[in-house]
């Protein structure tokens, strides 16, 4: 049974309805992927998360403590020494 339906125009687009969108989570820039199936093909939404994805993922949603550039800059600094130290 059918979701939804697109209409394909002359130049090769498909509008995503919005019940499909919310779905996937789709939002302008999103990108979906296109994948067969025996016979059947798949469109799903692709693997690409943004950087507050992935901070959701491992965090949730609690937001972290504000750091000011040179806070930053010596976290990056303290792990590149103890990344790349040798011995």
């Amino acid at each position: 049974m059918a979701i939804a339906y697109s209409k394909l125009t002359a130049q090769g687009r498909l509008s995503v309805p919005v019940e499909v969108r919310r779905k996937l989570g789709l939002k302008p820039g999103s990108i979906v992927e296109w994948v067969q199936t025996g016979v059947s093909i798949v469109v799903r939404r692709a693997g690409n998360f943004t950087s507050e994805d992935i901070h959701r993922a491992v965090f949730g949603s609690k937001k972290p403590a504000a750091q000011s550039i040179d806070q930053m800059k010596e976290g990056i600094r303290n792990y590149v020494r103890k990344r790349y130290a040798r011995g």
